[in-house]
């Protein structure tokens, strides 16, 4: 696979692997070792970026990636994040907190999870507007200097805070939601990132799965399966962005693609300093989300997609009100 440059120098595969869903967030949680063999098999086929974080599970998500990689661990780059109070149970709490003295034992226990010793892209998960993002930036240079991490990246920040955490840490990457049905990233932060020369790592980049072309009006979510509680997977919120599906299934076929890859071969498009995240939990997606690199489209293919995709107006908000609220900040 082709190989992309996050930030200054972070070079990795052009496609990472999200991997939240192998345990968190989805309902039932898959068996550990098939989601290892995933792991391994997503590295086989050329991917070089792991993303992961310690609120997925919690804790178990991160232990997962790091038992995972360990065969091949010099040659992969793998992500992680704090910013969220856990309890030591395991249980989180409604509270951020990206306090120094909170981000240094984030740091090291996940050291300890991962098996690693060094941590490749430590994110702040959610900005907390009780810390200052100078502080925040200048706990990571220190853990930056001490060897523990090599490179800062934010998650979900406005652009002036990644401006100010900028001056103090270079920011390497910003990862937020980008995909055909969430494009707001592209008024400000797109613009932000290019000035300061900062990578972008889109998350849900198929839209939670809605943009394979697998979900209808009618699907049902298992229990536990966060999507039930965000409204843009509303029964009457598919129905009616089932449009931008449907443009994506007509002009997939015009390019022997999947939706899944015309996605993904759209956000590779935007610019060279994007790598998108698909996360799955099936080896079959996994290969056909990796084609989606292999797709190069024209411009004119491009011209299409845009002009038929902002005449579609996408239904329901991405988060409820309490989640939305911690983004942006």
């Amino acid at each position: 696979m082709d190989k992309r440059t996050l930030g200054k120098d972070l070079k990795v595969s052009a496609l990472g692997l999200g991997c939240m869903g192998m345990t968190h967030a989805y309902g039932v949680v898959p068996d550990k070792q098939q989601m290892t063999d995933l792991i391994r098999a997503a590295f086989e086929r050329g991917v070089t970026f792991f993303d992961t974080a310690e609120i997925y599970g919690p804790f178990n998500n991160e232990e997962l990636v790091g038992e995972a990689v360990q065969p091949f661990r010099d040659k992969v780059v793998v992500a992680t994040k704090f910013g969220f109070n856990i309890t030591p149970e395991g249980k989180p709490t409604a509270g951020l907190n990206s306090k120094p003295d909170h981000i240094r034992a984030v740091v090291d226990a996940s050291l300890k999870r991962l098996q690693i010793d060094t941590i490749d892209l430590l994110y702040q998960h959610r900005v907390d507007p009780d810390v200052e993002i100078e502080d925040v930036a200048g706990a990571v240079r220190d853990l930056i200097k001490a060897g523990k991490v090599k490179h800062f990246g934010m998650s979900e920040a406005a652009p002036a805070t990644i401006r100010r955490a900028h001056k103090v840490q270079r920011v390497t990457a910003v990862q937020n939601e980008y995909s055909l049905w969430y494009r707001d990233v592209e008024t400000e932060l797109l613009p932000t990132l290019h000035e300061l020369g900062i990578g972008f790592v889109p998350y849900s980049p198929l839209g939670r799965g809605f943009l394979t072309g697998a979900m209808s009006a009618d699907t049902k979510f298992e229990s536990g399966d966060f999507r039930n509680n965000l409204p843009r997977f509303a029964p009457e919120a598919l129905a009616a962005n089932q449009a931008l599906v449907d443009l994506l299934n007509t002009l997939a076929k015009r390019l022997e693609a999947t939706p899944a890859q015309l996605a993904l071969a759209w956000l590779l498009a935007q610019k060279p300093w994007i790598v998108p995240i698909p996360g799955t939990t099936k080896l079959h997606r996994l290969e056909e989300n990796l084609r989606g690199a292999e797709i190069v489209l024209s411009p004119g293919a491009l011209r299409a997609i845009d002009e038929a995709a902002t005449k579609i107006a996408v239904q329901g908000a991405r988060y409820p009100a309490h989640l939305e609220a911690l983004v942006n900040l």
